[in-house]
């Protein structure tokens, strides 16, 4: 007797710049469900929408629930997921490096999110102390550091976090603060220009899938301005930036997988808690440091998990 045919799943993947964007994380998704035996083309089918670089592109969200997926899952960041839950209260959405879901509205707390929302949180705000303290290292001189933010990438109370959190920081190592803020890169070259006339001797970036679409461009400016800057990804490393500490992206992505898997098999997202990284990697770019003139010490040579020469 034959046996029947295995019941094909949909997944949504609501994407916010697949063309452009860091390849690595959606290949340690798929390779993740892959380990799970769940099989694009075989047993599962994956509906793309991409926002193709552009954040007022996610109500595509919708287009997914309208295609009755089994689950959703989103990238890009505070702005898809809350995308995907104004789209539906009923279909599983499991988000990808969000800062602060909580905060953000998206779940109720950490280990009972309730809902339809769930996922891997990015835990940036805890990081914040560590990108200043690896400036400081790398630029013990530096009197001023500036924290560049896309204000509009959060909800008011999340940004307020960040900069309490940077000021604590500051005040911790003996270093001023200056906050600067840049929508868009329409407003880069204004931003930049504050920091300059400010003095600032380093640059923390706060990244948002607007600000990692210009990575390049954010990562010339922190040259061309003469500024050591640290972001929280390492494309920005990779796009000519000088170091990036951060959770490990294709890591989370991975996990991700395993979230699909269990509400595949019935278990309901708000009873999966949103898991914080545990992987976080240092990258380090040797050409951007001496094009700066740093020596960078090998206290921090030593930690990192990439040099780029």
């Amino acid at each position: 007797m034959s046996q029947p045919a295995p019941k094909t799943a949909r997944i949504g993947y609501l994407g916010f710049n697949m063309a452009g964007g860091d390849p690595r994380a959606r290949e340690a998704f798929l390779q993740g469900l892959r380990e799970l035996g769940q099989l694009e083309g075989r047993n599962l089918v994956i509906e793309y929408r991409d926002a193709q670089g552009k954040p007022e592109r996610f109500p595509a969200a919708a287009e997914l629930v309208a295609l009755k997926v089994d689950v959703i899952v989103t990238t890009g960041g505070t702005a898809g997921a809350v995308a995907a839950k104004q789209a539906t209260t009923a279909l599983p959405i499991i988000f990808t490096g969000v800062g602060d879901p909580v905060r953000d509205g998206l779940v109720a707390s950490l280990a009972q999110p309730g809902g339809n929302v769930t996922g891997l949180s990015l835990a940036a705000t805890d990081l914040v102390g560590k990108w200043m303290e690896l400036l400081k290292q790398a630029v013990p001189g530096a009197a001023r550091i500036a924290f560049l933010m896309k204000p509009d990438a959060m909800p008011d109370t999340t940004r307020k976090d960040y900069v309490k959190a940077a000021d604590a920081a500051a005040r911790a190592l003996g270093v001023q603060l200056q906050v600067v803020e840049a929508r868009g890169p329409q407003e880069f070259d204004r931003a930049f220009s504050s920091m300059t006339r400010a003095h600032a001797g380093g640059l923390m970036v706060l990244a948002t899938p607007v600000y990692e679409n210009e990575r390049r461009r954010l990562a010339d400016l922190a040259l061309k301005n003469r500024l050591p800057a640290v972001f929280s990804l390492p494309t920005f490393v990779e796009a000519g930036g000088l170091m990036s500490y951060g959770a490990n992206l294709p890591d989370l992505f991975r996990r991700t997988a395993g979230y699909v898997d269990k509400i595949l098999k019935g278990t309901k997202p708000g009873d999966l808690p949103v898991e914080e990284p545990t992987k976080f990697d240092l990258v380090i770019n040797l050409k951007t440091a001496r094009a700066l003139g740093l020596t960078m010490p090998q206290s921090l040579l030593g930690r990192a998990d990439q040099v780029i020469e």
